[in-house]
């Protein structure tokens, strides 16, 4: 049976839903990051880079979301996660790629900015310019779904869950100007109707938006 490491409110939400949208058989292995049990040993024997999620299958662990999602989306084709057609599968791809390597680094900018540098001046200054730079990812997420597209590719795809994780962050923490983007929100909204989505912030004692 597949085994997920996750933490509450981490970006771990995101395979989690995919697993539950799947269908799949798997089992939640909490990590507390507050008591440092991603730097243990047991855990960076699973998952050397210490952080979450991590998805331990039967031929061994995948870590990073993008691939998590995507093994999910291969091994459970019924559900319909990733679509067949080639270049439609790379656009997921790339979309979930934005989310892992840029707008994923700019929370972090904000949360844990001691992995950019040591000064506290710099911190700050990090810090400060979190919002403008979440305005500008979020502003180019928005001009996707203005055509009245319904989810992020037209068809529900990993990549939903995967924005559901940061647009809650985003509007969860008040950091830039969430109210300006309207279709992200609509989208957080019937992500909140979904009873995969439902299932999977109930078991991480997450609450709706």
């Amino acid at each position: 049976m597949l085994k997920l490491f996750y933490a509450p409110g981490s970006c771990a939400l995101a395979s989690h839903i995919a697993l539950e949208e799947a269908g799949a058989a798997f089992q939640l292995e909490l990590v507390k990051l507050g008591e440092q049990q991603q730097r243990t040993p047991e855990y960076l024997a699973l998952n050397p880079k210490g952080r979450v999620p991590a998805l331990a299958t039967d031929e061994g662990v995948i870590t990073e979301n993008p691939a998590i999602l995507g093994y999910v989306a291969a091994t459970h084709p019924k559900a319909n996660l990733m679509p067949k057609d080639p270049f439609a599968a790379a656009q997921v791809q790339a979309f979930n790629a934005f989310l892992c390597a840029t707008v994923h680094p700019t929370f972090a900018h904000k949360f844990r900015p001691y992995r950019y540098a040591d000064d506290p001046a710099a911190h700050a200054a990090m810090a400060a310019k979190v919002p403008s730079v979440l305005d500008e990812h979020f502003g180019l997420i928005e001009e996707m779904l203005a055509d009245g597209r319904e989810w992020v590719h037209g068809d529900y795809s990993t990549s939903d869950p995967y924005l559901f994780n940061f647009a809650r962050w985003y509007q969860r923490d008040g950091m830039g100007a969430p109210a300006s983007r309207p279709l992200v929100r609509a989208h957080i909204k019937r992500m909140q109707e979904r009873p995969a989505v439902q299932r999977a912030l109930a078991s991480e004692g997450l609450p709706l938006l």
